[in-house]
Order: C-alpha cells, then structure tokens, then sequence
C-alpha cells in the first residue's frame, strides 16, 4: 500500500526549538527558522521522503488549545519549510490541538497532520485529553481541505482510562472517527514498539494505512517492515538519540539505504 503516493515513505521529524510563549523560547525567532531550516534539508538531502514539523521544544505542553503565538509561528515555520520543494509534509501541534494543526497544514500548504489524541479520553502528563473527532472532520470539510488525518493509536506518555482493547480501538479510529491513517508508538519517545502486538492489532482494520511511530533505526527497519505502510522517524536520527538534537546526516543516510535495500529485495523475490 502507498501512503502519499510512496511506497513505505520514511518521514523525518523537524522538533522545532521553544516557540515564542514557551518558557524555553531564546529568540530572536529567526534563530528557530534557521534551526528548522537546517533540519529540514539535513533530512531532504539525506533521501528522506517527507517531513512533520512538530512544536517539541514547547514544554510544558498545553492539554488543550495552543495560545495563538504557538500557531503563527508553527504557521511560519511550516511555510519556510514547504518553499523547500514539493514533499509530503506534516503538522502535529503538541500535545493535541488538532484544529491548530489542520488551520497550519492548510497556511503552510502541508499534505497531513498527526493528532495524538482523536477519539476517546487519554491520561497524560498534562491531565486528561480527549480527543474531538466530530469537531476536527466537520472543520475540515467546512473549509474544503484534502488534509489527511494521522491518529495515534493509544498515544505514547499516556493510558487509558480503563482497560480497552488496542485491537477495538484501532477499529474505532479508522470506522467511527475516520482517521485516515493510524500511527503506532512504544510507550515513550524513541521506544521500540511491541511488534507481536501490533500484528494482532493490524488484524482488527485488515484495510487500513499502519505507521511506525516510534523506535525506528537502520538495525530495527526490518523488525517491522511488513506492518508499517510508512515510518515516522525522529529521535534516533537526532545526535545521542535525544529528540530535539541535531540532525545526525550519516544517520538518516544508513536509515534511506537501509530501506533501499529491503526494497530492493522485494523487487528481486
């Protein structure tokens, strides 16, 4: 199955420094721009095939709505990257403002948004989210947008509520809240995920597009090759594996050959 056109698409996550309002923001903005520029081409120029421009550095991150300094800049730090051609690009506004992330994907031209929390209600280190998927489709189609939709499937940092079946879960975003696509993570940043896990999973929504979210290295591509339709991929690309570093440009190098090579031997079987 392609995703955005491409067979097994590795994305590469842009973790924009603090933002204006953020307790770490160390302006001037242009400073941000440029930090997210570097990045940006530091994955493009390595044989990435797409990018999601994630608002990391704003910690503590907000349950709800993001304050509307968060937008303008994420707003134009999305668009400078867009200008540097045409790629699928992505918006997650953290920790789950999904209308924000829609309302920057469309300014910035982007071709998808990741929402970590679209149906049902998380336990987080922010307090309780809870998704608004009849909000966020019912704007999307008011404004006429072919935006997809990437739902995280029990988001990582997070529980649930109560105990519910990840395999019924996963039904309900694709069928009920119509998630396009549905991204698997371990339970924090950078972990791997649980393949035996997620195979029994992918058997509830036999038809719908699987992302990796989470853990995804050179050595560990082929752990989940035949359940992924695509690859999110951020901190292990980042020096020392910490999300938010620099782009390590060998890295993403060994990560696009990695994949070329396990396509190419599909090609030859």
């Amino acid at each position: 199955m392609k995703v955005l056109g491409l067979t097994k698409p590795l994305v590469g996550v842009v973790h924009l420094p603090p933002l204006p309002g953020a307790p770490g923001f160390r302006g001037p903005f242009e400073r941000v721009l440029a930090r997210a520029l570097a990045d940006a081409r530091a994955y493009l120029e390595q044989g990435m095939d797409g990018l999601l421009v994630e608002n990391y550095g704003d910690l503590p991150f907000h349950a709800g709505p993001v304050p509307p300094e968060t937008i303008a800049s994420m707003a134009a730090a999305a668009r400078e990257i867009r200008a540097l051609g045409r790629f699928p690009l992505g918006v997650n506004v953290l920790r789950n403002d999904a209308v924000a992330a829609l309302a920057v994907a469309v300014a910035a031209g982007a071709d998808f948004i990741r929402v970590n929390v679209l149906a049902g209600t998380m336990l987080t280190d922010q307090g309780l989210v809870t998704g608004d998927a009849a909000g966020l489709m019912r704007r999307r189609a008011d404004w006429g947008s072919s935006v997809a939709v990437w739902a995280d499937l029990q988001v990582k940092h997070a529980v649930p509520l109560a105990p519910i079946d990840p395999a019924a879960a996963a039904a309900d975003l694709k069928e009920r809240a119509l998630a396009d696509a549905l991204i698997v993570t371990g339970p924090r940043t950078g972990s791997p995920i649980d393949a035996a896990a997620w195979k029994r999973v992918r058997r509830a929504v036999p038809r719908g597009t699987w992302i990796a979210g989470s853990g995804i290295r050179a050595d560990a591509l082929e752990a989940y090759w035949d359940l992924a339709d695509g690859f999110i991929v951020g901190s292990s690309l980042q020096r020392e594996g910490r999300a938010g570093s620099p782009v390590v440009p060998a890295r993403v190098r060994e990560l696009v050959a990695a994949r070329a090579a396990r396509l190419a031997r599909r090609r030859r079987a």
